[in-house]
């Protein structure tokens, strides 16, 4: 009876096994996952395994700071995933970098999740991926911890010509540029995420189709930007939601290089339309941004200042239009920036009380057409706690308006939308 027993037992512990071998395998016996430690040779071998990667390959940084001398390349991968334990746990520091200027840079990738882990430090972008589909950032930060610096690299999380790319949960700190940057691309989701004491903290530039939402956009000197830009291959953006996002206190220098076109927004600003076309803008807080709650803006004013902006593009348009501002809630101080730009000096000049109104429009071109036509209309309604100008650019100021009247209308909603990425693990 006992060997009987042993038998039984013996049967069972085997069956458990092989139960345990098909169906809770551990990660470390998965041969699809590569795990690199921080070491004096990490940096090579992520590059190599990055080189290697076949499809559906995951490579997981494990806890520790990685020190990098160079650019980390990818291209032509599907179904990549390059992973941390944690964004505070597995970090690329790019302060000794000696070759290149990015810090990852990924071209022609279909289906790449990255997640989990911080750049550093790098001197250009931190994470640059172009020509993709199917783009994912997922708590990851990019950190430069010098504080208005404009050695620090321009962007940080910066997909540009890509379809399908979604932003959730991450962080950008401190970029020259923009933190957050997305570039000529179709399809996007950015939530949930932060920006401060960036340029620009999140801007979305010749982009179709983005959901921007559930954002904290803070200390900045431009929290919120959307703006389309001439002399591109992508002439122009459009059918843009900005909904539900903190912007809050963007109040940080301008230190964009000379001569970049965010050098020319002016510190205070919530968020700026530039040739912005339709975009609808909505159930934002736009709280303490003291020279611009929210602006639409002719590219027109951006090549009038500087004339290193003049473009000679006949596909593009350099105004506003299909605007539609709603549901915001609005608060500041009357304390304006100092040190400001050519922008941000000729707003204090006009409203030298400190009162600037809460959203500013242009007024170029304002003309009967743009109100009549339901196309391009602009429409500003329902705000709490906003006040209004049309500031007659135009012609220097010297009719600025304060009636939102003309103005007060609606436009069809714009639709949702949902980008066909990989999914936060």
């Amino acid at each position: 009876m006992l060997q009987q027993k042993s038998k039984l037992l013996w049967l069972f512990v085997v069956i458990a096994n092989l139960m345990c071998f098909t169906n809770c395998k551990d990660d470390d016996d998965d041969d699809n996952v590569i795990k690199i430690s921080p070491s004096a040779t990490a940096e090579a071998e992520l590059q190599t395994a990055l080189i290697n990667a076949v499809e559906g390959q995951v490579i997981e940084l494990q806890a520790g700071t990685f020190n990098m001398t160079n650019t980390i390349s990818i291209a032509d991968k599907k179904n990549l995933v390059l992973r941390g334990v944690g964004r505070d746990q597995s970090i690329l520091n790019f302060d000794g970098q000696t070759a290149g200027a990015e810090g990852i840079y990924a071209i022609n990738m279909t289906g790449v999740l990255f997640a989990d882990f911080t750049v550093k430090e790098t001197p250009g972008d931190a994470i640059k991926v172009k020509d993709s589909n199917g783009v994912t950032f997922c708590d990851v930060a990019t950190i430069w911890e010098a504080v208005a610096d404009s050695a620090s690299g321009a962007y940080g999380l910066y997909p540009v010509t890509s379809k399908n790319v979604l932003i959730d949960g991450c962080l950008a700190k401190g970029a020259s540029d923009a933190g957050i940057y997305v570039g000529q691309s179709d399809t996007v989701e950015v939530r949930n995420s932060v920006a401060e004491g960036n340029v620009a903290g999140i801007e979305i530039e010749n982009t179709s189709n983005a959901d921007v939402y559930n954002n904290v956009a803070q200390h900045n000197t431009g929290g919120l930007l959307v703006f389309d830009l001439p002399n591109l291959p992508k002439k122009t953006g459009g059918n843009n939601r900005i909904f539900n996002n903190q912007v809050l206190n963007n109040d940080g220098a301008n230190f964009a290089p000379p001569g970049n076109m965010v050098a020319n927004v002016p510190i205070g600003t919530g968020i700026m339309l530039m040739a912005a076309e339709d975009v609808e803008v909505f159930g934002n807080t736009i709280t303490n941004n003291n020279i611009m709650g929210i602006g639409i803006v002719s590219y027109e004013v951006f090549a009038y200042l500087n004339p290193a902006f003049q473009y000679n593009d006949p596909l593009y348009d350099p105004h506003s239009w299909g605007v539609h501002i709603h549901n915001n809630t609005f608060s500041r101080s009357n304390t304006l920036p100092s040190g400001n730009n050519a922008i941000g000096t000729l707003l204090a000049l006009q409203f030298n009380n400190g009162d600037v109104p809460d959203i500013l429009y242009d007024g170029i071109p304002d003309n009967n057409d743009f109100q009549t036509n339901e196309t391009k209309k602009i429409c500003i309604h329902d705000n709490t706690g906003a006040d209004f100008c049309n500031l007659d650019a135009e012609n220097l100021f010297v009719d600025k308006s304060y009636d939102v009247t003309p103005y007060n209308c609606t436009r069809p909603a714009v639709n949702e939308h949902t980008a066909d990425a990989p999914a936060c693990e």
